[in-house]
């Protein structure tokens, strides 16, 4: 979450859970809250917290939503999750993966780079889903389309990447094999019912470092990574490039809000325009040597579009 408060020449910058910010200094700071005149917000029950709050009229100011940008979306959470789901559990529990039964929870974008990262390592990869849209996408990549209790009992490993909280509960982890090993990379906190395992009955060991297993009275034992936090915040780190990505898309959101007309933006969320999704893109592709294709002015006619962009339509899915 950033805001820019009017008067103070200074950006403030706060890393914070799902918008706890905003929602705090809108209930507890009201007259703080009313002298921000800009706010940018990249996480996912951030931005849901921040479109209630203009529902209700409540908004102080414009919010740029960092969250349904493409460059969060395809590289934050597609990426990102892709390359270091793996990595964190390797490096926390020393485990060979190929082979493995894996249930991803959750087929939106983290969804899809998890499974994907699973599959290309040699796993069986299941796939839990609400929406049909994205379950049918998961089944025409190979995937097959579960439910949670139905497999919980002979999986290796379960992720949870919904946004949603009690994805993974204490009658799922009850069923769970030994050595299963449990995994969140959505919500920071609410995904898997940590809570639940907070009881007499249970023995909580402690191997390193964001591992612990959970000990069952019958002798069996679950892993859990990050006691239910972010895995790959927790056991792993979050490459430079996608930060680099990330941290300029808020940049440009920031500098936009700023910048604009006071006409141009009013109390509500924005997407980010689709220009500067386009800048931020265009600024990495120096690191891959990479080099753009330009539109001939025939070209740009032809598709009535300008040659420097943008060359797709602010509700273009990637």
């Amino acid at each position: 979450l950033t805001m820019y408060y009017a008067g103070i020449k200074q950006w403030y910058q706060r890393r914070v859970r799902g918008g706890d910010m905003t929602h705090y200094m809108a209930t507890n700071c009201p007259e703080r809250f009313a002298k921000i005149i800009g706010i940018v917000e990249e996480n996912v029950d951030g931005i849901h917290r921040l479109y209630n709050l203009s529902r209700a009229g409540k908004l102080p100011a414009p919010v740029m939503n960092v969250n349904e940008s493409v460059t969060k979306t395809k590289f934050d959470n597609y990426f990102a999750s892709k390359e270091s789901i793996t990595d964190a559990i390797k490096r926390s529990t020393d485990c060979m993966l190929g082979g493995k039964v894996v249930v991803v929870c959750g087929y939106g974008e983290v969804g899809k780079g998890c499974a994907a990262a699973f599959a290309g390592i040699g796993c069986v990869v299941m796939v839990t889903e609400i929406d049909p849209i994205c379950a049918i996408q998961a089944c025409m990549q190979g995937y097959r389309v579960v439910r949670l209790e139905d497999v919980v009992h002979y999986a290796d490993i379960v992720v949870t990447c919904t946004g949603n909280k009690n994805v993974v509960t204490r009658e799922h982890m009850n069923k769970m094999k030994k050595c299963c090993i449990v995994a969140n990379m959505g919500h920071a906190s609410a995904e898997i019912d940590v809570a639940s395992l907070v009881t007499s009955e249970l023995k909580w060991e402690k191997i390193r470092s964001h591992v612990h297993h959970v000990h069952w009275p019958d002798g069996k034992y679950i892993v859990l990574l990050a006691k239910g936090g972010l895995a790959n915040h927790s056991c792993t780190s979050v490459p430079s490039f996608v930060i680099s990505v990330t941290a300029t898309t808020h940049a440009l959101g920031l500098i936009e809000l700023y910048i604009a007309p006071p006409s141009r933006y009013k109390q509500d969320v924005y997407l980010m325009p689709k220009k500067l999704d386009e800048y931020v893109a265009a600024l990495h592709l120096t690191v891959f040597n990479a080099h753009i294709t330009e539109l001939t002015k025939e070209q740009a006619a032809f598709i009535m579009k300008n040659r420097a962009g943008p060359f797709k339509n602010q509700h273009y899915r990637y």
